[in-house]
């Protein structure tokens, strides 16, 4: 039989370039995204056993990014309660290298903390108490980059664009050309304005915000369309960056 993989991906290719000018499937998406962030959708899912508080959009892109670049670290900031962690974790060891995760978080939770600790992937997770922003914390991840192939970045902490501007500025020199750095929570823009009534971060202050901020004065970082494109429903609209050079 003949090998149709090629023709196979191509098609693929060619079908994912036609969605952003397909109306009927780039609306029914931004509703499904607007009607499920007002119902808390993310926060439906597990893990290995711990919540992940991530859309399954998200975690299929993520899985064939990390297959595809094979970090030796992955640096997440925002640890909630520890999935997207112990999903990174699981893929490395599935990977079969010796590649680990460092959870950044300024308040987690000690429940938290010992569930992640005591997950049967543990060892592949180290956890930094400590703002994500703070030159302490930025000098003690700086540290644990040193000699490493390929960093990953996944910026998920506060969504204010002051504050992710800062983690853009901080953490994307450590990451190595043909790397990504992930920022979530870019939809917030897409939101009309006063969705997050209950935070500091709105539309015109957020993490889509601090991205066109930040690639108009970094042109050697750029936004991965093709996976806005096949995605459609994301919490990281224009937010899987990558290091061109």
């Amino acid at each position: 039989m003949t090998d149709d993989h090629k023709d196979f991906l191509q098609e693929r290719a060619r079908r994912i370039a036609s969605y952003p000018a397909d109306s009927a499937i780039t609306a029914a998406s931004e509703g499904f995204l607007q009607e499920s962030l007002r119902r808390c959708y993310s926060y439906n899912f597990d893990w290995l056993g711990l919540p992940i508080i991530q859309y399954p959009q998200d975690m299929v892109a993520l899985q064939e990014i990390i297959w595809r670049c094979r970090p030796d670290l992955i640096v997440e900031t925002g640890v909630a309660r520890g999935g997207s962690l112990i999903f990174y974790a699981s893929l490395l060891e599935l990977l079969g290298e010796g590649g680990s995760v460092l959870g950044i978080d300024i308040d987690l939770r000690e429940h938290n903390r010992r569930r992640i600790l005591q997950h049967p992937l543990a060892h592949r997770v180290q956890l930094l108490d400590g703002s994500s922003i703070d030159a302490k914390t930025i000098a003690q991840v700086t540290e644990q980059t040193l000699g490493k192939r390929s960093v990953m970045v996944i910026l998920d902490s506060n969504h204010t664009g002051d504050h992710v501007r800062a983690e853009l500025e901080a953490y994307t020199p450590l990451v190595q050309p043909g790397g990504y750095c992930i920022v979530f929570d870019t939809v917030i823009e897409l939101m009309p304005a006063g969705f997050y009534a209950d935070r500091p971060w709105d539309r015109g202050d957020n993490p889509m915000t601090a991205v066109e901020a930040f690639l108009a004065t970094h042109p050697e970082w750029g936004v991965d369309q093709e996976i806005d494109n096949k995605l459609l429903v994301t919490a990281a609209r224009s937010g899987y960056l990558r290091r061109h050079y």
